[in-house]
């Protein structure tokens, strides 16, 4: 199993561009990074060569979808930013290299359902024509209602719909976090699943915080991916419930023994 560090979310006790060190310290591989933007990619790519880190994941730029906002990949009128977001995406990835790009779909009010998939789908077949020639797997991501409302691509089946859809190659994001908040039955799908899953992000439920604070079973979900035949990685996406990262990974130091 590969795990990667979201520098997004961990080590918040460090300054962005020390974090890489400190994840590398503790014996990640890779990072994923959900939006890099605010950081030249030069000195990102710095860090990732000084500390031999392999950068995993990105995400498209979203606009305004994290301060509350509808975002960018799902709303009607906002063509043209999403393929903004996107070219400055393309540059990002020209220099840090990820295997995945993950596409936030964004907020939809009930009555605007339908035509907001359908906007969805069209960016969605511009982001994989965009990228895809770099060698990236473009993903897709449910994200559950009760952390962000009205969130259009909510549950498993959603992902599979929008995805199919498209007919493009586009892979599923299976976030443990999300699909588990929303009741889903998170190991089964996992089991069945792997080859249509691009990447696996997770964290504990219901608090967001590292495996052992809530009430997932990872081992058990560990064992249904590789059941799966999934081969990818697996994203901490958590937010560290102690006073350090560092302190909170038990969890990976246990899988890390368990490989030596």
């Amino acid at each position: 199993m590969k795990f990667t560090a979201n520098l997004s979310l961990l080590y918040p006790e460090h300054a962005f561009l020390e974090r890489f060190a400190a994840a590398a310290s503790d014996g990640f591989q890779a990072v994923e990074i959900q939006f890099p933007y605010n950081t030249p990619a030069a000195d990102i790519r710095r860090e990732l060569d000084k500390h031999q880190l392999e950068c995993v994941l990105i995400n498209v730029p979203a606009g305004d979808l994290m301060t509350g906002g509808a975002g960018l990949a799902c709303v009607s009128g906002r063509e043209q930013a999403f393929e903004g977001a996107l070219q400055q995406c393309l540059e990002y990835v020209r220099v840090l290299k990820p295997q995945c790009v993950n596409v936030l779909a964004g907020r939809a009010a009930p009555e605007e359902r339908e035509a907001a998939l359908q906007v969805l789908q069209s960016n969605l077949i511009k982001a994989s024509r965009l990228l895809g020639p770099e060698g990236v797997q473009v993903t897709l991501e449910a994200i559950n209602t009760f952390d962000m409302p009205d969130f259009l691509i909510a549950s498993f089946g959603d992902m599979q719909s929008a995805i199919a859809n498209c007919q493009e190659k586009i892979a599923m994001q299976f976030d443990i976090y999300h699909m588990a908040r929303m009741g889903e039955p998170v190991s089964a799908l996992l089991a069945e699943s792997g080859a249509h899953i691009g990447h696996i992000q997770f964290a504990d439920v219901p608090g967001r915080h590292e495996p052992g604070t809530g009430e997932l079973d990872f081992q058990s979900l560990w064992a249904a991916a590789e059941m799966s035949g999934y081969q990818g990685w697996y994203g901490a996406e958590y937010r560290p419930e102690g006073e350090s990262t560092s302190a909170g990974l038990g969890w990976f130091k246990t899988i890390q023994n368990r490989s030596n």
